[in-house]
């Protein structure tokens, strides 16, 4: 199986990008986005200046409880940037979404819970609701994160979207938001 079938399988059809667009992201945007592959898991992540976005983290089932998805967190950590990623709010009916959360607690992310992001899926058409979690080895504001995650939709996620899929993902102000006043935590719902 190759790394976009592990990738496809693991992850929801909204979450998805096209193999062409992360092919298109790792040929014309390689210094910045990149792919750590090995037998048992799928990396793929955007490192800029002054942050580093994930992208896609698979580890296969069988190796999970092996420590892998931790010695790749760790590898990242090491470039001493804050790193941002999005993942689904909890559904019980799928238990990954909470072993999924709770591995990015014990690794030490928060939840930027100041920060809505919700986006118009362009395989289904419904609206994608995910939450942003992040690391931030200075004390990084949520602001900061916000901003990373702005960059972030721009350079990567709406990559040659028109061309891509024949339309044009929504601009970046109606699927970022920033509410000061939301002090709702993700990882309040894994208790």
């Amino acid at each position: 199986m190759n790394w976009y079938e592990k990738l496809n399988q693991y992850f929801p059809i909204e979450e998805m990008k096209s193999k062409d667009h992360i092919e298109a992201l790792l040929e014309e945007k390689g210094d910045i986005y990149h792919k750590d592959e090995g037998k048992k898991h799928v990396l793929m992540y955007a490192e800029l200046d002054d942050f580093i976005f994930i992208d896609y983290l698979f580890v296969s089932k069988d190796a999970r409880g092996e420590g892998l998805g931790s010695k790749l967190i760790d590898k990242l950590k090491k470039k001493n940037k804050p790193i941002i990623l999005e993942v689904e709010p909890v559904n019980y009916e799928d238990t990954d979404t909470a072993k999924r959360l709770k591995f990015y607690q014990r690794q030490g992310f928060k939840h930027a819970n100041t920060i809505g992001y919700e986006r118009r899926s362009l395989a289904t058409n419904e609206v994608n609701k995910l939450e942003i979690l992040y690391w931030a080895p200075n004390d990084e504001s949520e602001e900061t994160i916000f901003q990373a995650m702005q960059k972030t939709y721009k350079l990567i996620h709406t990559f040659k979207d028109k061309e891509l899929y024949g339309e044009s993902y929504q601009p970046v102000h109606e699927v970022l938001s920033m509410d000061e006043e939301n002090k709702h935590n993700i990882f309040d719902e894994l208790s």
